[in-house]
């Protein structure tokens, strides 16, 4: 197998972005590494602690450098665009946060744009790199529980955790920020069928004392064009203390055949300490009794970082240089969960039903 070397450029360094630097610059294949964020002093630190070849606080100069011949794409959710459009019309291929971008007439640019240069781009939807949903996939791809009849799934976080989307993206709300996780993972589940109406109630409380429009509970139920039903609902409004540190979900499929049923809770990995354990996402926060693998990005262990956003920076690195399959979400992907979980958040504010025309 032929290996190429790489040029990578990671734009944004906040948490994720730290990640994804921290991944690229331990992979084999990547020769030279440039970090960029609209704040010159984060980016220059962030290169620092890689020990990257460049940084700068203007993210088109790293796009553009000569050496760079990928972009990870870690910025605020608001900002996606503009470095993916960038990326693409440079001919380099992108990866990007989920979600793709967060209006669908945003969305629409960047689907022309792939389609127009032919560059790849792929979404960093990680629970398709969690081992537990991988495994789910291949049963339902190797027809084992036959025709999907419906999708049954629920998620909880604190209050603390979504509060640090909001405050960098007001828009990022429980629905395109956690929900979007498996809106994306329904479609992946049931892929060539065609979404066709979306129903979804809320109730909005806590985040509108906070000055947001979120909703505190988000349930939805979204009909496929083969009947299929899928009830989705996220309530990321729970306590600040609540022991998650990231999702707890639970995820049902059932097929005229099987049923898969995925316990993703992470109540039988429970710790207690007097001594308090910090968040790797809020900062000041301590609880004393944690789920352990609740941290749905993954978790620093033994020198190393591990779960789904190292399994999925390694694959698509791996992809990029090998050539190996990726099953990364693609472009159109993105753009139906996009329309998808705009529509959840329409009806749930309208109380309408919603239908989804074909794109």
């Amino acid at each position: 197998m032929l290996k190429k070397e790489l040029g990578v450029a990671v734009i944004g360094s906040g948490r994720i972005g730290t990640l994804r630097a921290n991944m690229a610059s331990r992979h084999p294949s990547v020769r030279f590494l440039a970090i960029s964020d609209k704040e010159p002093d984060r980016a220059d630190m962030l290169a620092e602690s890689v020990a990257a070849h460049l940084s700068s606080g203007d993210n088109y100069e790293i796009i553009s450098h000569p050496e760079v011949d990928t972009v990870i794409v870690s910025t605020p959710e608001h900002d996606h665009a503009e470095a993916i459009l960038q990326a693409l019309e440079l001919g380099k291929p992108v990866f990007v946060e989920k979600p793709l971008t967060l209006t669908l007439e945003d969305a629409d640019k960047v689907v022309e744009a792939v389609e127009r240069t032919g560059v790849e781009l792929r979404i960093g939807y990680s629970r398709r790199h969690d081992r537990r949903w991988m495994l789910a996939r291949e049963q339902v791809a190797r027809g084992r529980l036959g025709q999907i009849l419906g999708i049954n799934s629920r998620i909880y976080s604190s209050r603390a955790q979504i509060a640090e989307p909001l405050k960098r993206s007001p828009n990022a709300t429980p629905v395109l920020d956690v929900l979007t996780y498996y809106v994306d993972m329904a479609c992946w589940f049931l892929e060539g069928i065609r979404p066709v109406e979306v129903f979804a109630r809320g109730n909005a409380k806590i985040f509108k004392s906070w000055g947001y429009s979120a909703h505190d509970v988000t349930w939805s139920i979204i009909t496929y064009e083969d009947g299929t039903v899928v009830n989705l609902g996220v309530c990321c409004a729970l306590p600040a203390k609540y022991p998650t540190y990231g999702q707890s979900a639970r995820f049902e499929v059932l097929g005229e055949d099987g049923a898969i049923l995925l316990d993703v809770d992470n109540k039988d990995s429970l710790l207690f300490t007097d001594k308090g354990v910090p968040h790797a996402y809020v900062p000041d926060h301590h609880v004393n009794l944690l789920f352990m693998q609740s941290n749905s990005s993954g978790d620093w262990a033994m020198g190393d970082y591990w779960g789904p956003i190292a399994n999925e920076t390694r694959s698509w690195l791996d992809h990029l240089a090998t050539g190996s399959p990726c099953v990364h979400t693609t472009a159109i992907e993105g753009r139906q969960t996009l329309a998808l979980t705009l529509a959840i958040e329409e009806s749930a504010r309208t109380g309408e039903i919603i239908s989804l025309p074909p794109h």
